[in-house]
């Protein structure tokens, strides 16, 4: 994310709790109701790993009514007598697993609580299908800014960074949860339905459009975007890379998209030889009036709020959203707390964009921002720490570029790229931590890095040099 936006609670753990079963027969017992996520305990849930989600939607921008079935193809990691999804508010209609009715309640802001007919045994590969609708609501969270289902003037984009998934369609919203993606979106003939992934087609029909869309590569939730509208659309395929880019129609201006793809073009021409082959099948961008401040790397395709027309976003935007294609999106924290091993090696991407520009050297930018003084905001938090409110704050960004060049200082110029083309390469579509990157990161430098990240990663302060 960039533009940093303006909740800490205690970890939640769920105690295996088994049912009746006869002598020899295999233990079931309930899916946690959490993930282990102690900034947002109420998020994600345990006792399975989806594999896929087959999301169908009918939205219409009048009545803002949204209908939706999803698919989730999972494998249970434990005896399951029931599990959890997420889901914020919407009507859930049925619920069915491995083709069968499944009973289901709601409990508390976004559990959907599910108990299939038998229990699923542990390693058992399943299928849930539920039916839903209504209204969805987005997310305006203070200090946290909006996410979720955003309504526009002529559509709807869904932003679901931290925790907006759930307002949408029925998930398991943590991000150590990857999973590959299908959309089928259905809106009103003339309007525009864009997602993830790569663009399979436009059908339409009866005065209605489906657009399906498709994310191979493991995304986390948080990452997954929709975008509803009346855009002016631009596809260029350029050495097998398949770039869709939109803007809202009332905001293009001659030219403008051109520009936009070009640049974006560049960008990852550039990133790539920094941080290896780019993760993705498709690229682009969604330039649209969302009014909420900030620009999101949606995996494959992030998402511009931009009102001033006749303006492409600013490189500096481009160069961020991009650069978290890989760091956050193909290699993404397990839990937020991580979140600045996306936005300090994104951060750091633009300074190094600058420099290659002919403006102030990585070098020069650091100085510059390590001159901040000692009770500046900057050293207020702890790195590896921010706290629940604190995730989108200044210092994760800053902090966190003037630690990615620390530590290029540390190895020099040869081994810090090539640790970073090696730690992108080797946790391609998973997740990570602090702690694994420190130890990759020793292990390929052949050197002791426990002062640089005590003083950089763990600890509030200024760090001296």
């Amino acid at each position: 994310m960039a533009a940093p936006r303006l909740f800490a609670a205690a970890a939640v753990s769920a105690a295996l709790v088994l049912v009746p079963v006869s002598a020899g027969a295999a233990p079931f017992g309930p899916g946690a109701a959490g993930s282990g996520e102690k900034y947002f305990p109420g998020m994600g849930n345990g006792g399975y790993d989806v594999a896929h989600y087959g999301i169908k939607l009918d939205y219409d921008p009048v009545s803002l009514a949204l209908t939706g079935r999803v698919k989730i193809t999972a494998t249970a990691k434990q005896g399951l007598s029931r599990f959890n999804l997420d889901l914020r508010g919407l009507l859930v209609r049925s619920v069915a697993v491995d083709g069968k009715a499944a009973k289901w309640k709601r409990t508390g802001a976004q559990e959907l609580v599910i108990t299939p007919a038998k229990g699923i045994p542990d390693g058992r590969r399943f299928t849930v299908v539920v039916a839903y609708d209504g209204k969805p609501a987005q997310i305006n969270d203070d200090p946290l800014g909006s996410s979720g289902w955003i309504a526009t003037s002529d559509g709807a984009v869904a932003l679901n960074q931290p925790f907006g998934a759930a307002t949408w369609f029925p998930v398991n919203d943590t991000p150590k949860d990857k999973a590959s993606y299908d959309f089928a979106i259905t809106v009103p003939q003339g309007l525009t339905a864009i997602a993830n992934g790569d663009f399979l087609g436009r059908k339409t029909a009866k005065g209605k459009s489906v657009y399906r869309w498709r994310m191979k590569q493991p995304m986390s939730s948080e990452l997954s975007m929709v975008a509803i509208g009346k855009y002016k659309v631009l596809r260029t395929n350029t050495g097998g890379l398949e770039s869709y880019t939109a803007i809202d129609s009332a905001l293009a201006e001659s030219g403008q998209l051109k520009k936009y793809d070009k640049k974006t073009r560049s960008v990852l021409r550039w990133l790539s030889g920094r941080f290896g082959a780019y993760p993705f099948t498709s690229t682009g961008g969604i330039l649209d009036e969302v009014n909420v401040g900030y620009s999101l790397e949606t995996q494959g395709r992030p998402v511009h709020d931009w009102n001033m027309k006749g303006k492409n976003p600013p490189d500096d935007l481009i160069v961020h959203e991009l650069a978290h294609q890989w760091f956050g999106d193909s290699v993404t924290p397990a839990k937020w707390k991580d979140i600045w091993l996306n936005e300090g090696f994104a951060t750091y991407a633009e300074w190094m964009w600058t420099e290659k520009n002919g403006g102030a050297t990585a070098a020069q930018q650091f100085k510059q921002a390590y001159s901040a003084g000692p009770n500046a905001d900057v050293w207020k938090g702890v790195l590896a720490e921010p706290g629940r409110d604190h995730i989108f704050d200044n210092f994760v960004y800053q902090r966190g570029a003037m630690t990615a060049h620390r530590l290029r200082v540390a190895l020099g110029d040869k081994v810090f790229f090539g640790l970073l083309k090696s730690w992108l390469a080797t946790g391609k579509g998973g997740t990570v931590s602090t702690k694994e990157f420190q130890a990759f990161a020793e292990r390929y430098s052949g050197k002791q890095l426990d002062a640089l990240f005590a003083k950089w990663v763990y600890k509030a302060g200024k760090p001296k040099l």
